[in-house]
This record gives C-alpha cells, structure tokens and sequence, in this order.
C-alpha cells in the first residue's frame, strides 16, 4: 500500500484550487473552535452554540470530500503498490486502465450520491431543524466525487492521448444505467475481474471497496445510492470528527519544529546509552504515529536516518528501524485506528487505550532492544549525559512536552468528550506552534498545513465510507454468520483460532489501510470473539497489534512502500533491513495474542 507521489501542480495561480484550499482551512478551523467554545460554555454554565456537535459532525463530512478532492488533485489517493512490481514500460499502459476505472467508479459514485441528495430535498429532511437542510449537508459528497472523477482522467497521463482513453471510463456508468437492474451475470463477472486487476495495477483502495460495493449492490438489485447513505451513517457517530483533529495536532507539531525539540530531549536523555541514538528513534516515532506511518517515516527519515548513520549505525540498519518504528505508537493515545475500532465494536475507548499500554510498550522495547545491541556490536558514538543539556532541552520544549498532558486530561478528565479533547489539544497545538515557538505563520504557513492536513484525512474518511457500505452488504448476505458457522465446524481449540487469526489479519494488514481493515474485518470478528470467549478489549489489542505489524510485510505493506520512496531505494533492499525487526516484533504480537495478562491486568489495576 502507498501514499503515491505528490504531483507537482502548476506554478501559475489556481483560482479554483486557492478556494478548495481556502475552504479545507475555514472548514478544519470552525471544528476545532466549536467543540473546544462548547467545553467552556458548559465549565461555566453559560449558553452554547445551538446545534454545535452536529455542525462539527457535518464538517467533518465536508473535510472527508475536499480531502479527497485535494488527494485526487495531488495523487494522494491511498493504493496499492503491486504496480512497482509491473515492467518500465507497462507501467504507464497499467496506470491509464487503473485511473480510467478510478474515473467510472468515482463517477457512478457520484451519480448515486446525486440521487441521495434528491430524495432528501424531496423529503424535506433537516440536519439542524430551521437551519440546516439535509441536502445542503450532503450535496458535498456528488460534488466531491465528480471532481475525483475529472482529476482521475487529468492525472492518467501526462499526454492528451492518455487522458481521452482514460475518459472511456466516464462512458461506463451511462452503459451500466442501459444493463438494467440486476445486473446480467457476465457483465457482473466481467465487472469484478476488471476491478480485481486494475487493484493490481494501482486503483486507489476506495474505488476498490466502492467498486465492489457497487457491483454488489446492483447484482442484488438494490439501489446504489445505499452506498453514499452508508457513507453518511458514519458521519452520524460523534466521536468520528476526533480522527481529522487529532491528526491536526500532529501536523501541526511536525511543521513547528516539534520533531526537532524532541530529538534535542531524547538525545540528550539516552544518547550516553549503548544504541542510545536507535532508543532516540524508537521513542519519537512511537510519539509521533498519530494516526499512520506516513507522517512518521515521512517526515522524521530525513531527520533521524542521518543522525543514526553519522553516529555509525549501519545504514541498512538504520533504514530498518525507522521503517520497523513507523507504526509502534498506534496503540497510545490517542491513536486513530484504537478510537475507530472501539467506535466500529462497541468496544470503550479507555479500556482499549488502558489495556494497549503494555503490549505497546513491548513493541517498543523489543525495537529499541534490537538498537542496543545494534550499537553495541557497531560501537556506535556515546555522548557524555549533561544535566545541564538534558534541563536546557527539556526547558526549551517544555510547552509540547505538556500537550501530551493537556491531550490525556480531554480523554480521561471527564470535561468533555473525544471530540472536544481533540479540539482542544489541536487549539493548544496552534497556540503553542505560532505564538510561542513562532515555527508556523498564520499568514504564510496556515493553510498549506491544513491543506496537507485535509489531504490525509479526506483520503482515510472516503475510505472508510465506501468500506462502510461494502461491510453493509456483507452484513445482508449474512457472511459473519456463515463465516462463523464454518471456523467453529473445523477449528475447536480457541488458541489454533488465534493462531490462525494472527496470519489472516497480517495477510489483511500487508494489502489494506488499517482504517478500512475495521470497517470489513471487525463485523467478521465481532461473533468469532464472543464464540471462542475472548475478551472483547484483548480481541482489540491483537487485532491492533496484528494489522500495526501488518505494515512492516511484504509484498506491499505501507511502511515498505513509504519507505522504499523516502530514502530512494529498491523494495527487496527495503525488505533486506526490515527482515530482522520483523521477525522480532512477530514474536511480540504472538505474546501480545497468547499472554492476555499483559492486556488484562492494567485495567483490573485501575479498576477498569
């Protein structure tokens, strides 16, 4: 899986795209006032904003489309990377197939969300009663969707030639329309084999979900505006707006120079240490690993792949630990991927974070462990431990090293909810990064953040909204139940399930998003927990812990590919110095999944 390249868009000014950038940050900035203005009003009792949490819910939909509007117009679309593996010359032929069929499903997409807006206008439903109708909510989600499918054909090719066969696959839909309902069985067949390949050849992993879910939907004969409704239903949850504020945070840290500071208090804290430099790139990461490993390796294998090499740590080695470390903070808080797992399974979101600590901390020691003795057998460079170093580093980042402290009180301090706690750590983010530290402008750097911003989360919600409808139709076929049926009738033993279970889900982790993988997978696994008797918080942290190793493996797992691109080098290299952390941390989850103390007693610790 991948975050493709960034395209580089064109020098001259964009009126167009100033406004979708413009509109990203108005958008981005009212969802972190409004829950953060509703906390204080209720602190002191005093009136809030009629309607506040609805609006944000809404916005969030809004940011989810302009994202992936955003991603679309940059190539940031999430895929697959089996492409790399095609041939030089059938590299561009593959990526006109795949971008003709991102086209025409985008566009039956957005044909469908067309008819949702209509009948909600025809019903005259409210989102915010005598303020906001529903189909002005929604009309965002057609309109997304076109610009996605116009993009598709822009960006096919660099040449006209390649842009008009790729807008063959705007003809599709209206083909499709002439079919009829249900769809005659060879053209459904045909359908899902065009689909199964350009997935090879690069399509972004909603249209891959949404393409299925389409062509499900209408073999059954079931309308397809089913999809977008479902790709609302998501927007109803109300914890659902902490996923593009939390990573907010993040981005906002990373471009004020957080990163830096940090560096600065680890190193001066553990670089005395035997492979003090490797335990320095463990921790950072795992505080930074929002809500991914894009950020991280992305933004920090500049920074700390140099530092490592210049302290004499090999630099096959040193790939291998910042690819090993991308993903080794998704079971802190306040992960992403933890929050909408226990949205998606009913599951609390304190127990899960509470009963991660440990099996976190495993991972992260198990890595850094591999540092020490990395550094040890290399003789890496020592530093002399300085108090005064270690207070003037911790002085000097004092203002981000309390964020964290600020971001756990919102979650566990009973004064508001997920959301607003997001809110309020992304506002307290800005504050402390523009006014205190001075590392982002307003003026200058403000938008262009939330545009980087809105790009990643877009790109993560549609995939969540178009998996939400494909899981819809895998629940109405009943196949949880007859998956089920078919795991108990051959496998009795709870720990063989486990087992199995292990390679299913590292399988699942190496070729989907983790977002996604919850959306499908959790449904199938809710009833196989309750079956086998696993506790319902220790069935999170393996399933977590499962799909966060799932990043690390072959042939096409994100951190390989984010990897391979960071630091400009062939996959199998990439593979080459991640084998060894692999094989490490494989021996972690197992423990994580065979040892449920290590999930269970924390929260019997705090009465949990």
């Amino acid at each position: 899986m991948s975050l493709p390249i960034a395209v580089e868009q064109p020098a001259r000014w964009n009126p167009f795209f100033s406004f979708e950038n413009l509109l990203s940050a108005v958008a981005l900035s009212m969802m972190t006032l409004l829950p953060v203005s509703e906390m204080v009003t209720r602190q002191f009792h005093w009136g809030g904003i009629t309607g506040a949490a609805v609006i944000v819910q809404q916005l969030t939909l809004w940011i989810g489309f302009l994202g992936a509007a955003l991603a679309a117009r940059s190539g940031n679309l999430l895929s697959l990377s089996a492409s790399t593996f095609l041939p030089e010359r059938l590299r561009a032929p593959g990526r006109i197939v795949a971008f003709a069929v991102l086209a025409s499903v985008s566009l039956c997409l957005a044909w469908a969300s067309l008819e949702y807006v209509q009948v909600e206008k025809q019903a005259g439903s409210w989102v915010l009663q005598d303020v906001l109708p529903k189909w002005v909510a929604i009309v965002i989600m057609p309109i997304g969707f076109t610009l996605i499918a116009v993009r598709a054909v822009w960006l096919a090719n660099p040449l006209w030639k390649g842009r008009a066969l790729a807008a063959i696959g705007l003809l599709i839909p209206l083909g499709l329309y002439y079919a009829g309902t249900p769809a005659p069985l060879p053209i459904f067949q045909i359908g899902l084999l065009v689909l199964f390949c350009s997935t090879l050849l690069g399509l972004p992993i909603f249209a891959v979900f949404g393409g299925f879910a389409l062509l499900m939907f209408w073999q059954a004969g079931t309308p397809i505006a089913s999809v977008p409704v479902e790709m609302y239903r998501l927007v109803a949850s109300p914890l659902l707006p902490s996923i593009p504020l939390f990573t907010f945070a993040g981005y906002l840290m990373v471009k004020g120079g957080a990163t830096k500071r940090f560096l600065r208090v680890f190193a001066a804290l553990f670089s005395w240490a035997p492979g003090g430099m490797a335990i320095v790139t463990v921790v950072i990461c795992a505080i930074f690993t929002w809500g991914g490993s894009g950020l991280t390796i992305l933004s920090l294998g500049g920074l700390l792949v140099p530092v490592l090499i210049r302290a004499r740590y090999p630099e096959q080695f040193s790939i291998g630990l910042l690819t090993a470390s991308g993903s080794l903070g998704l079971l802190f808080p306040p992960s992403l991927p933890v929050i909408l797992y226990g949205v998606y399974a009913a599951t609390p979101i304190d127990r899960l974070f509470i009963g991660g600590l440990l099996p976190g901390l495993l991972m992260v020691t198990l890595a850094a462990a591999m540092g020490i003795r990395q550094g040890i057998k290399s003789e890496t460079v020592r530093d002399k431990f300085s108090l005064h170093e270690a207070g003037a580093a911790m002085w000097e980042a004092k203002w981000e090293l309390l964020l964290p402290v600020i971001m756990l009180v919102g979650l566990f301090g009973g004064f508001g909810t997920l959301t607003e706690a997001a809110a309020l750590t992304a506002l307290a983010t800005l504050f402390v990064e523009t006014v205190i530290y001075r590392g982002i402008s307003l003026r200058r750097d403000y938008t262009l953040v939330c545009v980087e911003c809105a790009t990643v989360v877009g790109g993560i919600l549609l995939i969540l909204g178009v998996a939400l409808g494909f899981t819809n139709y895998l629940v109405d076929a009943e196949i949880p139940s007859r998956i089920v049926d078919w795991v108990q009738a051959h496998i009795h033993s709870k720990y063989v399930f486990l087992l199995a279970l292990n390679a299913c889900l590292l399988v699942v982790g190496s070729l989907m998003d983790i977002f996604a993988a919850i959306l499908v997978i959790v449904p199938l696994l809710k009833p196989l927990t309750a079956a086998y008797g696993i506790d319902p918080v220790q069935m999170g942290i393996i399933f977590l812990a499962n799909l966060e190793l799932g990043y690390l493996m072959p042939p096409v797992g994100i951190n390989l590919c984010l990897a391979a691109y960071r630091f400009e080098k062939p996959m199998f290299t990439v593979y080459r110095a991640l084998l060894p952390f692999l094989l490490v941390l494989l021996c972690g989850v197992l423990l994580i999944t065979y040892v449920p103390w290590m999930t269970t007693a924390p929260l019997r610790w705090l009465g949990k």
